[in-house]
């Protein structure tokens, strides 16, 4: 109901401003403006409607990891968490990183962030899967043609009362020193926490805050919602008809190619989307391979 007042006041915004135009009122910038607006809106409202999944609604918790190349594919792995952190902001959603591993130049070896906000994690799933970069490498003085890769993994942030059977002998933990991003910030002690779930070899970290009782508190958050996603997986992967979501983080397992040089193109795998403004994209514009992808998903679910 909200919804539909919020669009009926749009459209008659519009409509006045067609009438003042009629009658020779220069209002050609504001209705522009109104209907980007409104441009804006349906396209938000018709991507909410291919959100039906029980977890599409939930916050999401996001793992960016390098593959082989090191610093070029650390440098790689830290631009995607560059354009994940302007897509968060251009929603008014909320991002919070909890783990971040430096790389040795440049780049990283890994992060963990939360992004919080309505249906983060349904929108972030078209993230899932190996992403390759083509470019002159800034790192290499013949500046020659390098091919990096780099793999991104989303889980729902699940509720607390959903229940997941972690026991403790299941579990190895691990402490260590902080660093911050860039290595701005080294804590004195032992505070950043690793936890290890042995049987299936899942782990999870924290070393955001100073305190290590909030470290394995969130590391433990984490870690039940990388179980929840894996046991969503295996359901996923019974029914039959969804991508292998477990890909080498090497070449022909991309999801979605960015290509700097010789010419600029980012297209998606799996929707044969192509979009020539390579830049716009890297700046968090992801709307449009998200939107393909959901109308993608729900045909491979039929």
């Amino acid at each position: 109901m909200e919804t539909d007042e919020r669009l009926a006041r749009k459209l008659s915004d519009i409509e006045a401003y067609f009438e003042l135009g009629g009658e020779g009122e220069n209002v050609a910038g504001e209705l522009r403006s109104e209907l980007d607006s409104l441009r804006s809106q349906v396209d938000t409202l018709e991507t909410a409607t291919l959100l039906s999944g029980e977890q599409d609604r939930l916050n999401a918790i996001v793992t960016i990891h390098p593959g082989a190349g090191g610093t070029e594919s650390q440098d790689w792995a830290e631009m995607l968490l560059r354009m994940y952190q302007h897509w968060a902001e251009r929603h008014g959603f909320k991002l919070t990183l909890n783990e971040y591993q430096a790389g040795e130049e440049a780049g990283l070896k890994s992060a963990t962030f939360t992004v919080t906000g309505d249906y983060a994690y349904g929108l972030l799933t078209s993230e899932i899967g190996v992403h390759r970069l083509v470019r002159i490498s800034p790192f290499d003085s013949a500046a020659r043609r390098h091919t990096s890769f780099a793999s991104v993994f989303v889980s729902p942030e699940i509720d607390e009362t959903i229940s997941i059977d972690i026991k403790p002998d299941e579990l190895r933990v691990e402490t260590y020193r902080s660093t911050g991003a860039g290595g701005q910030h080294v804590n004195t002690t032992d505070s950043a926490v690793r936890i290890t779930h042995i049987p299936t070899n899942t782990v999870a970290q924290c070393q955001n805050e100073r305190s290590q009782h909030r470290n394995r508190e969130m590391a433990m958050k984490i870690l039940r919602s990388k179980l929840y996603e894996l046991e969503l997986q295996k359901r996923r992967e019974a029914s039959a008809k969804l991508e292998d979501q477990k890909m080498d983080i090497n070449f022909g397992s991309q999801i979605r190619s960015y290509v700097l040089h010789p010419y600029r193109l980012v297209k998606d795998t799996r929707t044969k989307l192509e979009v020539g403004d390579a830049d716009r994209v890297l700046d968090g514009d992801l709307d449009p391979f998200i939107k393909a992808h959901l109308i993608w998903r729900r045909t491979v679910e039929k």
